[in-house]
C-alpha cells in the first residue's frame, strides 16, 4: 500500500481576558506564525476583520508578557521562554524553571485608544472592556475612588442588569463584591448588597458610593426612553476608561530609588510598573498603587544603559526646579527590561511622528474601522482631582538634578539641548533622528 504521510495537528490553547480558553486544532504548530494564529482566532470568534488591528497575540505568564509581531513563532518563543526570563527578569532560577507561558488575545498597545470610539461591533467592544474590567479590579489601572465606582456601576449593571431595590440577583452576588470593586475598596459583611435588598447594616463609603452610582446608571438609561444595549455599557466603560493617562500601555517591571530620609541615610529602592503608550510614559509606585511620574514624549529625553557587571538602568529626563530654581532632572529606572523599554519609546515616538507627516484627519483615528462611522467626538481634557491617584509625585522619587553640564545646579534655566541624551521628541521639523534597532520584541 502507498503510505499517505499526513501533517499532524496540535491543539492550541489560546485564552481571552475574560480567562475563557479557545481551543483551536492547527498543523505545523512549530512554523506557526502569530499572525497565522490571529487569523485562526478570530474566525473562531467570528470577529470583524477590524479586529486584526485592535488585538494582538501575547505570551503572559507571571514574570514576563510580550506582545508578539505577526511574523513570531509562538512555539520556538515559548521554547526559549528561560532565556527571555534569564535575559530580561531578575527571577531566581527556580521561579525559571517552573514559569510556563500562555496564549493571550488581548489588546494591541500599538492601537490608538481614539479608534475605539469608532468600534461598533459589540463582540469587539466585550473583548476590550473585559480587559479594561480586569486591570481597573486588580489596581493595574490605578483610579480614584469615585472613579472606581463609575466603573464598577457599569459592571453591575452588565452583571445585574437593571437597578431594582431589594432585587435577589444582588442578595446572591453578596459575596462577590470585588467582581465590582478593587480589593481595597471591598468591605466584607454587611454592605452593599444588604442596602439593596433593604435591610441589614449601613453600606460602608466605597459600598454606598458603588450603590449611587449603579442607581445613576438605571436613571440615565431611563431618562432616553428606552434601554441601553450591552454595548453601549461597554462603550461607557471603555470610554470613562480613556480618561486614565495609562490605558492601554504595556508594563513594565523596575525599580526607582528612595528619596533618602536623612543626610547621612540612604533611601533603597521601591519596585514600580512603567506604563508605556503611544502618548508617553507613566512610572507607578507598585505598592501604593498611583503613579509617581507622567510624561508625555514631549516632555522627557531618555536613554539606557547595560554596563557590565551593573544593573540595566532607563534613564528618564525632564524640566522640574529644586527650591524653586528650574532644573533638570534625571530619573533613574533599574530593570532588566530597559532596553525593551527604550525601544518601545522609540517605535511609539515613529509611529507618533508617522501620524502627525499622515495628515490631522489619520493622525488621531486613522481609517474608519466601521462602515458608515462618524469620526471621534472632539474631548476637552477632563480636570484632575487634587491629590488624585494619577498625578504625579515626584517628592516621592530620587532624582538627580542638574543645569547646563551636570556638574551643578545653576540659577540658570536649561534649555532641552542641553540634553544628557540625543534620544527625544523633538519639537522640531527633522530633528529627531531615528535610531535603527534590530528585531526587538514589545512586551507589557
Amino acid at each position: 500500500p502507498q503510505w499517505v504521510w499526513r501533517v499532524p495537528v496540535a491543539d492550541v490553547l489560546v485564552y481571552l481576558a475574560d480567562d475563557t480558553v479557545v481551543p483551536l486544532a492547527v498543523e505545523n504548530l512549530p512554523s506557526l506564525s502569530a499572525h497565522e494564529l490571529h487569523r485562526a482566532i478570530r474566525e473562531v470568534l467570528q470577529l470583524p476583520d477590524m479586529a486584526l488591528e485592535v488585538f494582538a497575540l501575547w505570551l503572559v505568564s507571571p514574570l514576563l508578557e510580550v506582545q508578539l509581531k505577526p511574523k513570531h513563532q509562538p512555539y520556538k518563543l515559548g521554547r526559549q521562554w528561560p532565556e527571555l526570563l534569564l535575559r530580561f527578569t531578575s527571577a531566581p532560577d527556580d521561579d525559571v524553571a517552573m514559569d510556563e507561558p500562555f496564549l493571550q488575545f488581548r489588546r494591541n498597545v500599538f492601537f490608538p485608544k481614539q479608534r475605539e470610539l469608532q468600534i461598533h461591533d459589540e463582540e469587539v467592544l466585550r473583548l476590550l472592556y473585559e480587559e479594561a474590567k480586569g486591570n481597573v479590579l486588580a489596581a493595574r489601572y490605578p483610579c480614584d475612588v469615585e472613579d472606581c465606582e463609575a466603573l464598577g456601576a457599569l459592571v453591575c449593571r452588565v452583571q445585574l442588569g437593571p437597578y431594582q431595590p431589594g432585587q435577589p440577583a444582588a442578595c446572591a452576588l453578596r459575596e462577590k463584591l470585588d467582581s465590582f470593586l478593587p480589593a481595597h475598596l471591598c468591605k466584607r459583611g454587611q454592605g452593599l448588597f444588604a442596602a439593596l435588598r433593604g435591610r441589614g447594616a449601613r453600606a460602608g463609603p466605597g459600598e454606598q458610593g458603588l450603590l449611587n452610582a449603579y442607581r445613576q446608571v438605571q436613571e440615565a438609561s431611563s431618562d432616553d426612553g428606552c434601554e441601553a444595549t450591552l454595548g453601549t455599557h461597554y462603550r461607557a466603560y471603555l470610554l470613562k476608561c480613556h480618561e486614565l493617562p495609562f490605558y492601554g500601555c504595556a508594563f513594565f517591571h523596575g525599580e526607582v530609588d528612595k528619596p533618602a530620609p536623612g543626610f547621612l541615610h540612604r533611601g533603597g529602592r521601591k519596585p514600580v510598573s512603567v506604563a508605556i503608550s503611544l502618548e508617553g510614559v507613566h512610572v507607578i509606585d507598585s505598592r501604593e498603587k498611583h503613579v509617581l511620574l507622567g510624561l508625555r514624549f514631549q516632555e522627557l529625553s531618555w536613554d539606557h544603559t547595560s554596563p557590565e557587571e551593573e544593573e540595566p538602568v532607563l534613564w528618564l529626563e525632564f524640566d522640574g526646579e529644586s527650591e524653586g530654581t528650574p532644573v533638570n532632572k534625571l530619573l533613574k529606572i533599574y530593570s532588566k527590561q530597559a532596553e525593551l523599554m527604550s525601544s518601545l519609546i522609540e517605535y511609539c515616538i515613529e509611529l507618533s511622528q508617522a501620524a502627525e507627516s499622515a495628515g490631522p484627519q489619520d493622525s488621531a483615528t486613522g481609517p474608519p474601522l466601521d462602515p458608515g462611522s462618524s469620526p471621534a467626538p472632539v474631548q476637552r481634557p477632563k480636570l484632575r482631582r487634587q491629590g488624585s491617584v494619577v498625578c504625579s509625585r515626584i517628592q516621592h522619587l530620587s532624582t538627580i538634578d542638574y543645569v547646563e553640564d551636570g556638574k551643578g545646579i545653576r540659577r540658570v534655566k536649561p534649555k532641552r539641548t542641553t540634553s544628557f541624551f540625543s534620544r527625544q521628541l523633538s519639537l522640531g521639523q527633522g530633528s529627531y533622528t531615528v535610531v535603527q534597532t534590530g528585531d526587538s520584541l514589545e512586551q507589557g
